[in-house]
């Protein structure tokens, strides 16, 4: 079952929230109160979560968020795309879902908007899950490879066929074949006349990485009292060093890596991605 929620965000924005599954039936009635959230990173959707959230579905209610500029959400032309906006609509999430105390789980750009909302609502926030994403600043540098490499897609696609080879194969960021890429992209487009194109404007994603890619955001990340649990992909963009290091300073931290995972962990080995994060999910959601 996939069942579609409207939620209104910031400034009037309206959100799609999806539940890949139906209600958990095992859930007892004297269970503790609360579920979970995922975030997408820039660029995804709420469908990129579809496996774990049916996975987690199993005991504990799990709904994924199209964030603003993303999936079926609203994309306004003005904005706002800052880190404001995006924690205002999860918090906006948390509470019209009835999800609060929630675990929030955050995928890159989505982690980042995790912790700074449980740095900032620690009582709509019980536990925290951190995937791939640096808190350390990219710089202007990072910033122009990106305007870049939108430059290069050869938008449009005549086809999903040519979609997963080019994000797979071909783009000139993949080091070796990685099909699992090329399935996360194709997730992220949609048919029109002359072809495939991404169903977000390339210019509001550069947008909102802007509003972060130059700041670091350790001081947020030491303000997190909730546990929360660092998981990298061991080909992925967080560091080793810089995950131990976020690790250190999280009051209640404790760290995961996925072998054969890159930067899409939930992509690339989604079964090693569940043995990762579910003790630490099963320990926060039973209340220990």
């Amino acid at each position: 079952m996939v069942r579609r929620i409207d939620v209104t965000g910031a400034g009037g924005v309206s959100l799609a929230a999806w539940e890949y599954a139906d209600p958990p039936k095992s859930r007892e009635a004297d269970s503790p109160p609360g579920g979970v959230l995922l975030l997408h990173g820039l660029m995804g959707r709420a469908s990129h979560w579809a496996g774990t959230a049916r996975w987690l579905s199993e005991r504990h209610r799990a709904v994924a968020l199209d964030q603003r500029g993303h999936g079926q959400s609203d994309k306004p032309a003005d904005g706002p795309y800052d880190r404001e906006a995006y924690v205002d609509d999860a918090e906006a999430a948390l509470e019209q879902l009835g999800l609060a105390p929630a675990v929030l789980i955050g995928h890159s750009m989505g982690a980042l908007t995790a912790w700074q909302l449980a740095a900032r609502r620690p009582d709509l926030v019980r536990g925290l899950i951190i995937c791939d994403m640096r808190a350390s600043a990219l710089g202007a540098a990072s910033q122009r490879e990106w305007e870049d490499w939108f430059k290069s897609w050869p938008v449009p696609f005549a086809t999903l066929a040519d979609v997963r080879k080019w994000f797979g194969e071909d783009d000139p960021w993949v080091e070796r074949p990685n099909p699992s890429r090329g399935a996360f992209f194709s997730e992220v487009m949609a048919e029109g006349e002359d072809g495939w194109r991404p169903v977000f404007d390339p210019a509001q994603m550069l947008k909102s990485r802007e509003t972060w890619v130059f700041d670091a955001h350790w001081e947020e990340l030491v303000q997190v009292q909730c546990p929360a649990l660092v998981v990298r992909g061991l080909d992925g963009e967080l560091g080793r060093a810089e995950s131990q290091e976020m690790v250190r300073v999280l009051p209640r931290g404790a760290y995961a890596e996925v072998p054969d995972a890159g930067h899409l962990v939930h992509y690339d080995q989604p079964e090693g991605w569940r043995q990762a994060i579910e003790p630490f999910l099963d320990g926060v959601l039973a209340g220990s």
